[in-house]
């Protein structure tokens, strides 16, 4: 029985361990303004265990810094994908991109071309 105890402790305190709670990722998000960049980086801030989100317009890349006890990487982009804006991974619904000011609309050639100025 002390052993089985011991082995349990041991292995509850590895996989505690295991977990980073200040992980740092970035993903690809889609966007062509400053309106898109408040847009993600409030969706992502907004996910439970998110400390840190920066979305850069010109790379598309949101930096994030987040505890992988309480989120992870597809969380994060599943609330992207709702505000209407989409991950590498991940495409926006239809209905969500639809949401989006017309100014956003990054799958849009011409909006696309009117933001590179």
């Amino acid at each position: 029985m002390k052993k089985i105890i011991i082995t349990l402790a041991i292995l509850v305190t590895t996989v505690t361990f295991a977990q980073n709670k200040n992980a740092k990722a970035s993903i690809e998000v889609d966007g062509v303004c400053l309106m898109c960049k408040e847009r993600i980086e409030k969706a992502a801030i907004r996910t439970k265990g998110v400390k840190s989100a920066i979305w850069n317009v010109k790379t598309h890349e949101l930096k994030l810094i987040f505890d992988e006890r309480k989120t992870n990487l597809e969380a994060i982009a599943k609330k992207i994908v709702a505000v209407g804006h989409d991950t590498k991974e991940l495409k926006a619904t239809e209905a969500a991109y639809a949401t989006v000011h017309p100014c956003c609309k990054y799958r849009d050639e011409e909006v696309k071309e009117e933001h590179k100025n």
